[in-house]
């Protein structure tokens, strides 16, 4: 439905549809377009969304990291001719999203965070045991939902494929690595920017602790919780989750 909005232009592949002031949103490792289908349909009617899909697997090892990624959103930035925008992140693109604002903060109105690394998180493990067995794999994929149902066959066969391609483990665990060197409990307190934190009750790869820390340490944020929802509340709840996005938006002026 939203393919015909994909552009592959000036070294991005990316979405684009709607607008008015630009809502830029980041996915996470295993995250992508559809996971946020719902969420730019419904912003797209109001404001610019646009959608940079993160190069994982393309970037060059080195710059295969949260800073790698926060240059790759600025340069996204300079050839979208982009001034301000309000950042949505998910998992790691929650963690890109606190490193380029801390850099950046002239370029950003506004951040919402959900399920956002960037504190802790739980991965799932250094070695991948039993890579080659799918069941053990699709177990994992679906521990990221409250409802194991959301994690499809689509979604644990292409977990299932990157875990058992070589380059692919290499570049995530260099990601992981990269999101605990990069820890920005010390940076958070000078970041006074308006904040909507949207987590799910069951998240079990960046706990409800980990909300609350964020909420602890972020000076201008409000923090909603999401019950019967997991790491992705905008996948496995999306009404719920674009309605408490939206009133927020409003509730700021955004």
């Amino acid at each position: 439905m939203l393919e015909k909005y994909i552009k592959e232009e000036g070294g991005f592949r990316y979405l684009e549809k709607g607008e008015g002031t630009p809502i830029v949103i980041l996915h996470g490792i295993m995250g992508g377009l559809s996971n946020f289908d719902q969420v730019i349909q419904h912003f797209s009617k109001n404001y610019r969304v646009l959608l940079p899909e993160l190069p994982i697997y393309s970037f060059p090892l080195l710059k295969t990291s949260v800073k790698g990624f926060a240059k790759y959103l600025h340069d996204f930035y300079v050839f979208k001719k982009i001034d301000k925008a309000i950042l949505l992140g998910n998992s790691l693109g929650g963690h890109v999203t606190l490193y380029f604002t801390n850099k950046n903060p002239e370029n950003v109105e506004a951040m919402v965070l959900t399920g956002s690394s960037g504190l802790y998180e739980k991965s799932m493990g250094d070695s991948y045991p039993k890579r080659k067995n799918y069941e053990y794999i699709k177990r994992k994929a679906q521990e990221v939902f409250h409802d194991p149902r959301v994690a499809t066959k689509e979604l644990v066969d292409e977990v299932f494929e990157v875990v058992n391609n070589r380059m692919k483990v290499i570049r995530t665990l260099a990601l992981a690595k990269s999101a605990i060197r990069h820890n920005m409990a010390k940076d958070l307190p000078q970041m006074k920017l308006p904040t909507c934190l949207i987590w799910g009750k069951q998240d079990k790869v960046t706990p409800p602790e980990v909300a609350e820390e964020f909420h602890k340490l972020l000076s201008d944020s409000d923090l909603f919780w999401m019950d019967n929802c997991g790491h992705a509340p905008m996948m496995e709840h999306s009404e719920e989750f674009i309605r408490i996005m939206d009133a927020w938006l409003k509730q700021r002026g955004l």
